[in-house]
């Protein structure tokens, strides 16, 4: 999105998009016309920024409820594999735990 001008005549306001891989600009127009779009396109990108930072700040609130939560689950599971262990139960092949044979 930007303004150009050509062969020292009036600027006009053009957009680019991808098309095929490639980038492609868009003849928008000049003038109030060319304003106009070019102040829409300010708006899309401002409304874009800010559903961003809002998605990132509820990304960072969840991982601040999560993070305690998974902390709490690998205690657990290491207690329990402590346990097992002690038990007389492996894992082959951290496959599901087996009694180990021949033990009581």
């Amino acid at each position: 999105m930007s303004w150009e001008q050509r062969n020292g005549h009036g600027e006009y306001y053009t957009r680019a998009h991808h098309e095929n891989g490639r980038v492609v600009r868009e003849y928008v127009g000049g003038g109030e016309i060319g304003r106009l779009a070019a102040r829409v396109d300010e708006l899309v990108r401002q409304t874009r920024a800010i559903e961003h930072e809002e998605r990132e700040a509820e990304r960072e609130r969840i991982a601040a409820i999560e993070d305690p939560i998974v902390v709490f689950g690998r205690a657990v599971d290491l207690a329990v594999s402590c346990e097992l262990l002690v038990a007389g139960y492996h894992r082959h092949d951290r496959g599901p735990w087996r009694r180990r044979r021949g033990r009581r």
